[in-house]
């Protein structure tokens, strides 16, 4: 069902939990999936337009997804990060056929992407029930890293921000996570100490890493079975396959905090 991992000692079991902070991507809403349909509703558009074979259309696309995973962004070029994913639209056609494409089919290319993939990230009914019925009994903040723009329309599309009582986008901070400047910023915000919170993620670098950085009271791991910790990695606290699990993981804790006191 789910794994206690805890190797460290800062487990402190004399501290009740008070507040949970989640990351959003691939783990409270499926954007690795929301991702692939986009691509593949762009995939169509080019081999319409420019009647490519698969293989080709599968360079394309590959080509754009690495720029996109490699992508730095600065805000204070004066461009916007629209323009700058047009470009990668345009970059990747380019490096494939050896000709340049119109501006105007990179940029339906970038907004069929884009609007499609917002079109499909939800919150699953699932999902919604369990952030409502922890917010009755835990603060509840949401810790996103990304570039400003991306990461609101995501929190808009997905209508998420009644579940939370605080929403920190990573892009519109000097540090993201893993750094322990956003964590301690979070942890004003809800009033409560880095002990008294556990932070939930998908992201063993940026999501467990920071936890263990900022000295939370445990990390929670969401990982499918096919990902194991590897070795040189930060050991999560606890690792669960879906955030649908995290009741038990809770559960747990809340019995050894009363163990502890007894």
């Amino acid at each position: 069902m789910w794994n206690d991992q805890r190797p460290r000692a800062a487990v402190m079991d004399d501290r009740a939990v008070k507040a949970i902070l989640f990351d959003l991507d691939n783990t409270l809403i499926e954007t690795s999936r929301a991702g692939g349909a986009a691509i593949l509703k762009t995939s169509e558009l080019l081999k319409t337009k420019l009647g490519l074979d698969e293989d080709t259309i599968l360079t394309i696309c590959g080509k754009f997804k690495q720029k996109l995973f490699h992508e730095r962004f600065d805000p204070s070029s004066g461009g916007s990060i629209d323009d700058l994913r047009v470009r990668h639209w345009e970059e990747s056609i380019l490096e494939t056929l050896g000709s340049c494409c119109s501006p105007s089919l990179a940029a339906r290319c970038y907004y069929l992407w884009k609007n499609s993939r917002l079109e499909v990230l939800c919150l699953s009914p699932d999902v919604s029930g369990l952030l409502k019925s922890l917010r009755s009994r835990y603060k509840l903040l949401l810790l996103t890293n990304g570039e400003a723009q991306t990461q609101r329309e995501k929190v808009e599309a997905v209508r998420c921000e009644e579940f939370f009582d605080a929403v920190v986008i990573g892009g519109e901070h000097p540090e993201q996570k893993p750094f322990s400047s956003i964590f301690r910023m979070c942890f004003q915000l809800l009033e409560v100490e880095a002990e008294d919170c556990v932070m939930v993620g998908d992201s063993l670098d940026t999501d467990i890493q920071g936890g263990f950085n900022a000295g939370v009271r445990a990390t929670v791991w969401i990982s499918s079975a096919e990902h194991a910790v590897s070795d040189g990695s930060v050991k999560p606290d606890f690792t669960i396959p879906t955030v649908l699990q995290l009741p038990a993981v809770l559960a747990q804790l809340q019995h050894n905090n009363s163990e502890s006191k007894g």
